[in-house]
């Protein structure tokens, strides 16, 4: 399909699909054949080749060891990563860290990038965005938030219980979500305080257990429960301004979700890839599959519906540059979770045993996409705003955020 991107989009998409086609993806089929894990060092030597083809860290300026690209530029290229299950990690583009970057980046002082944000793009250190709190506190509804930061002299004093927390196990600081003005609204007295790892007070309690996670790699940072108990920080670790943690958190989600939805149609794609040569090669009561009639409108449909979720998604990118393009996003986000999701469970059934076996992808692909229905605002979160919109009930400034426990919970990198 022709999606009209830019010639430079375009070019970069291309140099990315090569660079997964002969590097990224046959050492993902090794790693799957042979359930070894793959080693960090081979990760760092996958983020040399990145950068020898001027791929890695594409969403990051050139400052700071990125590529530079404008985010309708970078946007494609997300989709041909979302192909392998290492290809978003390959070109150090992986979530957490991509928005991490990307918050650093925007709003954080030029202290803050040279201690931080430069050792990051680099992959000297990891981090994690610590938001969602276990029940009754923040998740779909983010107003519920529990976590406090009381200002003591020139010190932050952090009290918050996390969980979703990605890449936490391995992180070097955390990006935390905290109440930091109890007199005000959450969305008016919420601020974002970096807080590092190794300071007094910080417990990762354990890895939540989750569906998914594909245990490619050698480390795995999973999706840590934190504790934070009068940590210590200094003032200067505010993220952004004090009070603004919901608007930087916003800003974050917006390009967050429009990029998780391409790798997600991305690996979508490489599901229906694998499905059509199954079928083309399976052959069931005198003929191959894929001349099964049944079996060939069912692929037309997801075709179709995989061509209008990448429609939807560029539709809503052009509309970010212009504004916060709260609905399109939503609309995008939840559309695209649902077609890659029926897409990559009917790319298995057809694909049959071999579906459910892990010597193909797919099996990864169908647990960690059942995710992406929750994570990133779940359905009905998104529903909830859309609808408020299309019956015009409240202004569009008191929809309510959307943001939604663990933004951070991705497909490529689960286990990272």
């Amino acid at each position: 399909m022709e999606y009209h991107d830019s010639d430079t989009a375009k070019a970069v998409s291309n140099r990315v699909a090569s660079f997964m086609d002969e590097v990224v993806i046959p050492r993902e089929r090794e790693a799957l054949a042979t359930q070894e894990p793959i080693p960090m060092a081979e990760i760092e030597d996958l983020w040399e080749q990145a950068k020898e083809r001027e791929l890695f860290a594409p969403q990051v300026s050139a400052e700071y060891g990125g590529q530079g690209l404008d985010f309708s530029d970078m946007l494609p290229s997300f989709e041909q990563v979302g192909r392998s299950l290492i290809g978003a990690l390959a070109l150090r583009a992986n979530a957490p860290q991509e928005g991490n970057m990307h918050t650093l980046e925007m709003v954080g002082t030029d202290e803050q990038k040279e201690r931080w944000l430069r050792p990051l793009v680099q992959g000297d250190i990891s981090s994690a965005f610590a938001m969602t709190e276990p029940r009754q506190g923040g998740g779909s509804d983010p107003k519920m938030l529990q976590s406090t930061a009381t200002r003591d002299g020139d010190e932050w004093v952090v009290n918050a219980h996390k969980w979703w927390t990605s890449d936490g196990l391995n992180a070097d600081f955390y990006l935390v979500m905290a109440r930091t003005d109890l007199d005000a609204h959450p969305y008016e007295g919420t601020s974002i305080i970096l807080v590092p790892a190794d300071a007094a007070g910080v417990t990762v309690v354990r890895n939540v257990p989750h569906l998914g996670g594909h245990g490619i790699t050698e480390r795995e940072g999973g999706h840590a429960e934190v504790k934070f108990e009068n940590v210590r920080v200094p003032v200067e670790n505010t993220i952004g301004e004090a009070g603004q943690g919901f608007q930087i958190a916003q800003m974050r989600l917006g390009g967050g979700r429009l990029t998780h939805c391409m790798r997600y149609s991305g690996m979508a794609e490489r599901s229906l890839d694998i499905a059509k040569a199954y079928l083309s090669e399976r052959e069931a009561f005198g003929t191959t599959l894929e001349e099964k009639q049944a079996l060939r409108h069912r692929i037309a449909d997801a075709e179709t519906r995989l061509h209008a979720a990448r429609t939807m998604v560029r539709h809503a990118a052009r509309e970010l540059d212009r504004s916060d393009a709260r609905i399109e996003v939503a609309m995008a986000k939840m559309f695209t979770a649902n077609v890659t999701q029926e897409t990559i469970d009917l790319a298995l059934q057809c694909c049959g045993g071999n579906g459910i076996g892990k010597d193909l992808p797919i099996a990864h692909f169908y647990e960690n996409v059942r995710a992406f229905r929750i994570v990133d605002g779940a359905d009905e979160v998104h529903r909830r705003s859309i609808a408020r919109w299309a019956f015009e009930d409240v202004d569009e400034d008191e929809i309510e955020n959307t943001l939604q426990f663990d933004e951070d919970l991705r497909v490529d990198e689960l286990d990272e």
